[in-house]
């Protein structure tokens, strides 16, 4: 193969792997401050668990291209672009993140919650000093899971011009090309191995903690 061609290609995979990251790491970033914060606050009301619950469960059952779809013609946050695809990152993201999230701070034994009533500390106390660091392997586990699929999902981003390593593999796939398949394939592959053992590492020391 011609090498003008393999460092164009080489030089599409660094370009498009930055936009890749660019675009989980901002809606994974939004995804988690979205979640927890709901989670918190639907442990404290639970008509709040469950309307959450409900509408994350039902995002999470539509297919990724379909949700990708279903914004476009919405106004202001729809179109084509990165903004796009972000917003549907987010959607897809926060299931996992909201329900850890819950279950966590929920499973925390009720005589280490009394014991810091008996104490004197306030809701905020109690939430910030026992339940999440408690309840943070479990979080830590639904931002794995949320960051992992993040990874993979982004790939379908290519198709309403929100950039990434997808671009690579659509264009492969049309022009019948392995090797600009295999070009974004790998390092979505790649990133994704490396996101859920640096979730895992970080999981297990909050569980040694």
């Amino acid at each position: 193969m011609d090498t003008f061609v393999i460092k164009s290609l080489l030089q599409d995979v660094m370009r498009l792997t930055a936009q890749h990251i660019v675009l989980v790491c901002v809606s994974c970033g939004a995804a988690v401050i979205i979640g927890v914060g709901l989670g918190i606050l639907s442990t404290r009301h639970r008509r709040v668990r469950k309307v959450s619950i409900a509408v994350a469960s039902v995002l999470q059952t539509i297919p990724s291209l379909a949700l990708f779809g279903f914004l476009l013609p919405v106004p202001l946050i729809g179109g084509i672009g990165q903004h796009t695809a972000i917003i549907c990152l987010i959607l897809y993201s926060l299931l996992p993140i909201l329900r850890n999230t819950i279950v966590g701070i929920t499973t925390v034994d009720y005589p280490v919650r009394d014991a810091a009533v008996a104490m004197g500390m306030t809701d905020y106390q109690l939430l910030r000093l026992v339940e999440l660091p408690l309840a943070a392997p479990s979080i830590l586990a639904g931002i794995r899971i949320a960051l992992v699929t993040n990874i993979g999902t982004a790939v379908i981003a290519a198709v309403i011009g929100g950039g990434g390593l997808g671009v690579l593999i659509f264009r492969g796939v049309a022009s019948l090309d392995t090797l600009e398949i295999l070009a974004g394939a790998i390092p979505a592959a790649a990133l994704a191995l490396l996101a859920d053992g640096g979730m895992n590492l970080l999981e297990r020391r909050f569980q040694t903690r």
